[in-house]
């Protein structure tokens, strides 16, 4: 018996240092950045700028593997439900973590905290609402008193219903108290170009989406959705700004490691890439498409994303948003 115990005791101190330097070793072969959506849209673009610095920072090899559909529930399924080791990991947005389980309450397969360690955010983006440039408002205040005078009669674009974009007018409307019809595109792109060519009047939309219409005159900037000005143009006005104080709606990226992955792990990584996003090539990277990096600590990150989701959760019962 004492033999046996003496084996044992030493298989466990052998596994446990195995174990450790495995840790320390990390990492030690590809890792793979689960993202939600095809290539090319906010949480790819992220994606490949972070990679392509921390493997130019510090030799790793970083995939990132494009899962869209389903919401985004396929990729952030697929990163929940994979080997926790440090080696499969998740770039997803507000929509996944935030909007998502406000919206699809019934049948969401994931969940935060029992399925997943967020590390940190990577950026955060605000939204604007854009006008087309005939129409008789120049801010969301004159956008609003109209909306009072005539009840009904203003309606905007998003990218999709049950969008963080959508979620964000229902809640200026909410606040505003006044009504606003959704007409829901299938992304960001078509939906700004309707606000273009005055197929509806105005939208909430991305800056990158918005640019090119700004440039080309089609299209005004009537304000943002976010708390604060961005540094993308200083001189448009937010929500709370013009009136509306409870407004505070941003398109945040943020990377997270599935439940389980060793702390030291977890550690290292929140390190490496905090130090990646304080890179001024990655800032203004992010800057040129309108948005801010992040780098909080994981316990913030956290509770950013749980305040958010309580308030989209607020958005879409008072909206009384049914997506089926």
């Amino acid at each position: 018996m004492r033999f046996m115990a003496r084996c044992l005791a030493a298989f466990t101190f052998l596994f446990a240092v195995s174990a450790a330097q495995a840790q320390n070793a990390y990492p030690n072969r590809a890792i793979r950045i689960l993202v939600p959506f095809a290539p090319g849209g906010v949480v790819d673009v992220t994606a490949r700028i972070l990679a392509q610095k921390m493997t130019e920072r510090l030799g790793w090899n970083i995939v990132v593997d494009n899962r869209p559909g389903g919401n985004g529930f396929i990729a952030v399924s697929g990163a929940a439900n994979s080997n926790p080791d440090g080696y499969t990991l998740l770039m997803a947005h507000s929509g996944e973590f935030a909007v998502n389980p406000a919206v699809f309450v019934k049948i969401i397969p994931y969940q935060l905290e029992r399925d997943f360690a967020p590390i940190t955010m990577i950026s955060d983006t605000a939204m604007l609402v854009v006008a087309n440039k005939d129409m008789p408002f120049n801010n969301i205040s004159e956008m609003v008193a109209l909306a009072k005078a005539k009840p009904e009669s203003v309606n905007f674009s998003s990218p999709g219903s049950g969008s963080v974009n959508h979620l964000a007018g229902e809640w200026l409307a909410n606040v505003a108290g006044v009504k606003l019809n959704h007409i829901p595109y299938k992304g960001g792109a078509p939906a700004v170009a309707a606000v273009a060519s005055g197929e509806v009047m105005t939208g909430v939309v991305a800056v990158p989406a918005a640019v090119p219409h700004l440039r080309s005159g089609k299209i005004k900037v009537l304000g943002l959705t976010t708390a604060e000005r961005t540094p993308y143009d200083p001189s448009w006005s937010t929500a709370r700004e013009q009136g509306l104080q409870e407004l505070d709606a941003s398109n945040w990226v943020g990377l997270f490691a599935p439940k389980g992955v060793p702390q030291p792990i977890l550690d290292t990584l929140y390190k490496e890439v905090k130090q990646t996003l304080e890179d001024p090539s990655v800032k203004e990277r992010f800057a040129t498409a309108g948005a801010v990096t992040g780098g909080m600590p994981p316990a913030e990150f956290l509770a950013r994303i749980k305040k958010d989701a309580d308030r989209f959760r607020q958005v879409v019962q008072d909206a009384n948003i049914q997506i089926n």
